[in-house]
């Protein structure tokens, strides 16, 4: 995907959000996003489920509601972003700063977090079952589990 169409997306996006009858919710689903430059986007409720986003910079990106299921996210920088109630089922955070992240009732089922960077995240609420959790930094963490089982 070039920077321009990206940009058409977002802005598009941004139109939908405000306004669900003009623009377009963001449908990244698939992009090669590999290293982009999204600090500070508001992609709320997009989908960008098995993007790559290796390597992608999301510092303070906003994205509550997101679709990230099976999303590549190897080495992303996500300090400070609101993943709050993300779908990031199978999403690949290896080595991933996550750092002060939002990830308030998220859905980690099977993510893999090894080597993630956790600390002062808040995973209240987060589905952790099956999630790769071998090498993550967790101290100072809000660690809530969730023990019903959602999926098979």
């Amino acid at each position: 995907m070039t920077k321009d169409e990206l940009k058409t997306v977002l802005e598009d996006h941004a139109k939908w959000l405000n306004d669900p009858a003009t623009g377009a919710r963001a449908n990244l689903h698939g992009a090669d996003l590999w290293r982009a430059n999204l600090s500070g986007a508001d992609l709320r409720r997009a989908n960008l489920c098995g993007a790559n986003l290796r390597g992608a910079h999301l510092r303070r990106a906003n994205l509550h509601n997101a679709n990230l299921h099976d999303a590549h996210l190897h080495d992303a920088n996500l300090y400070g972003a609101n993943l709050r109630g993300a779908d990031l089922r199978r999403a690949d955070l290896c080595g991933a700063n996550l750092s002060g992240a939002n990830l308030l009732g998220a859905d980690l089922w099977r993510a893999n977090l090894y080597d993630a960077d956790l600390r002062e995240a808040d995973l209240c609420g987060a589905n952790l079952r099956g999630a790769d959790l071998r090498g993550a930094n967790l101290p100072n963490g809000k660690v809530t589990f969730i023990h019903e089982e959602k999926y098979g």
